[in-house]
């Protein structure tokens, strides 16, 4: 389009600057382009009007603007000489009964298959459709698919070993993955994730399944998935969790099956140990080690911070020590990352130091902190700017032990005059 052609203003998004392409009217009386005013509402997660700043409608009714549409319309074909294309009639969104109607008709197999290829298709359109998904019970239909597939599992289990029945296992499969899939990309609201978590754990059971049978895509949409779930999760939700959780979640970690399911991971890890005994649960699955082997690989800034968290969390039990200490680069690699990583990640490594120091501290375990140099590192916090919290707990530490380390020819003389009277 020719730079010099006069739009009339009241054409062009006020978002986007653009000519409208659907446009839609909010609540607050002001038109915007469906498309700009979607991502800044459902992706953006805003509930104000972007020109009036006035809070929306809780269901964010967007309403076609069809007299303005064909006035935009008639424009482009009265300028198409200039170069002007003519801006197509948008589709519909789709209605709750449309979708209702679809997943009434999904009974066999076959037609899962195909209403699940149809929801895809219908969630890729726009945020619009995503959110008449959820309302039209959409979500209660995906959840099922990926619970029945565990009824699925255990119905082949108990049948011979035919092709017949593979196929069906298969089949099955692909349906679970599919609806994983679409659950993943809907961006659920939190309502719809707290219904998630509620069902007496089922639907817990039946992601924990995924992680260790799914696909590498589908182990991945269910940890993220999990992780959404728990953001909005009431504590008394994550008491009573079973250690099958804490062995996938591992099992992930120790697979990195993606960037976003390892980070998904350790969120979820760090989130859950805080309550009842998840921690010596998670300790019990090998999570110590596997974030120990993470942490000695890791260069990224954020995975190194959330490694160290987990570890400060795991070292709030005897369990989490003791698999700490007990691995041969466990002392050595927390204390490598004081100062290397952040202020952060020195905060949290020096509380996991601080943890071994006041709980654990044997003499083998106080002679093994002077050798690896650990105690010359704690020295050297007190001499440069990282934060009062993490210099007050290096200073607890060696005062701790001063009658242990203070003398010791392997702390370097420089940093001895830094050591806590």
């Amino acid at each position: 389009m020719d730079a010099d052609i006069d739009v009339p203003p009241f054409f062009l998004c006020p978002i986007s600057l653009e000519i409208m392409k659907d446009p839609v009217t909010v609540s607050s009386g002001i038109t915007y382009d469906r498309e700009s005013i979607e991502k800044w509402l459902f992706s953006g997660k805003k509930e104000t009007c972007p020109v009036t700043k006035q809070v929306l409608s809780s269901d964010w009714d967007l309403t076609p603007n069809h007299t303005l549409r064909r006035l935009i319309q008639a424009w482009c074909t009265m300028n198409a000489s200039l170069g002007i294309e003519r801006i197509p009639t948008p589709r519909p969104p789709i209605s709750k009964s449309q979708i209702a109607k679809l997943i009434r008709g999904a009974k066999s197999p076959q037609s899962q298959s195909k209403c699940l290829r149809q929801l895809r298709s219908i969630a890729a359109e726009s945020e619009t459709n995503k959110r008449c998904l959820e309302s039209a019970g959409a979500v209660e239909f995906l959840a099922a698919v990926i619970s029945n597939d565990g009824d699925d599992d255990d119905n082949e289990n108990s049948l011979s070993s035919s092709s017949s029945d593979d196929e069906s296992f298969d089949f099955a499969r692909s349906r679970s993955d599919e609806a994983l899939s679409i659950l993943h990309n809907l961006h659920l609201s939190e309502t719809v994730l707290k219904g998630l978590i509620g069902k007496n754990g089922e639907f817990v059971e039946s992601l924990t399944r995924v992680m260790r049978q799914g696909s590498y895509d589908s182990r991945a949409y269910s940890v993220m998935l999990l992780k959404s779930m728990f953001d909005v999760a009431d504590p008394m939700e994550m008491i009573s969790l079973r250690t099958e959780l804490f062995t996938e979640l591992v099992q992930i970690l120790r697979d990195q099956v993606s960037p976003q399911a390892t980070k998904a991971a350790l969120k979820l890890l760090i989130q859950l140990c805080p309550w009842g005994r998840n921690r010596v649960k998670a300790v019990e699955a090998g999570a110590v080690a596997v974030l120990i082997e993470l942490l000695l690989d890791s260069v990224e800034r954020r995975t190194c911070e959330m490694i160290l968290m987990g570890l400060d969390q795991m070292c709030g039990c005897a369990e989490g020590r003791a698999e700490l200490m007990g691995h041969a680069a466990g002392l050595g690699v927390v204390s490598k990352r004081v100062l290397r990583v952040s202020h952060i990640g020195s905060e949290k490594a020096v509380r996991i130091l601080l943890s071994i120091a006041k709980f654990s501290a044997t003499p083998a375990v106080l002679a093994e902190m002077l050798q690896l140099g650990v105690v010359a590192k704690l020295c050297l916090v007190l001499q440069v700017d990282c934060g009062g919290k993490t210099k007050e707990k290096a200073r607890e530490i060696l005062r701790l032990h001063a009658r242990t380390w203070r003398n010791s020819s392997c702390v370097p003389m420089h940093l001895l005059a830094y050591y806590p009277n």
